[in-house]
Formats: C-alpha cells, structure tokens, sequence
C-alpha cells in the first residue's frame, strides 16, 4: 500500500458523507463545535491539501499562506468536486520539500525545516482524520445521517480494537 491510497480512502469517506447532507446541515453552526460549521473543517482539510499540491513544484511548502476561500464553507457541491480533484492529484513521487511554519502568532522569524512529500501525505492523513473526528460531532448535531463506524477515526485505533477484540 502506498500513502496515497489512505488519502484516497479518506477523502472518499468524505465525500460520500457530504453527498448526504443537506446544503443547509452543510452550513449550520455546531454548538458542540464553537459555532463551526461542517463546511468550515471541509475547508480547512482541502486546502491544507492544496497547499502542498501547490508547493510541490517549487519545493516550499507554508500552510499559512493557503488560499482560505470561504465559498467552500457554504458551497457543499464545490467541496465535493475539490475532494475528487484532491484525491486525484495528490498522486505524485516522493521529492525533497522545505516546510516553513510560523510557530507562534507573534512576528517571529519562520522555521525552516527539511521534510519530503511522503512525509507530509502522512501529515495529512492524521490532519483529516482529527477533523473528520470533530466533523463526526458536528454532523451529528445538524443532521441525522448514520456515519461509518471508522468515521474520523484513526488507523492505529482501529488496529488496537481489533487486537482487543480477539
């Protein structure tokens, strides 16, 4: 199995799961959620994704410059068709990248650290995963639609019950 392919998997799950809700539960503010809105960690997931598919050619990858389009917090069809298109073109070989990340919110100087595109892919699989977590509470609030029982849970998780289930 290649990183790519629990990417896929993932995005997959959450596509089908947006297909079924409403445009309205798509938008709606979860209490349990701060206010956020479903739409709201779909954004986030794509577009970290579309940062580093954008940085892939220049080698530089800084989440904090993503896009932040907030159509996609209220467009659920948009989110459906750029989760396809994510899955789709994360398909790429392993190359050396240059992470860079403000960590405070103060103006420090940025760190600079060597990663490579695989490494990143597995970021994003514990990224999605920890939204879609918190996306299973918030779907859960405005809607009543039966989600998968690995739904924003973690691999490792599920490996660990099924050891203790035997």
């Amino acid at each position: 199995m290649n990183v790519e392919q629990p990417i896929q998997a993932l995005l997959w799950q959450l596509r089908e799961t947006l297909q079924r809700l409403t445009d309205r539960q798509y938008a709606a503010q979860a209490a349990l959620l701060s206010g956020a809105t479903v739409g709201q960690h779909v954004r986030h997931i794509i577009e970290f994704f579309e940062e580093l598919i954008k940085s892939y050619d220049d080698g530089t990858v800084n989440y904090d410059r993503r896009k932040r389009d907030h159509v996609l917090e209220t467009d659920r069809s948009l989110a459906i068709d750029k989760l396809a298109d994510t899955a789709l073109a994360i398909d790429k070989p392993d190359k050396d990248l240059l992470l860079v990340a403000h960590l405070s919110s103060g103006d420090s100087e940025p760190v600079f650290l060597r990663t490579n595109y695989f490494r990143e892919l597995l970021y994003h699989i514990e990224h999605t995963v920890h939204h879609m977590a918190l996306l299973r509470i918030g779907i859960n609030e405005v809607a009543e639609i039966v989600l998968p029982a690995n739904f924003g849970v973690a691999a490792s998780t599920l490996k660990f019950r099924r050891t203790c289930a035997q």
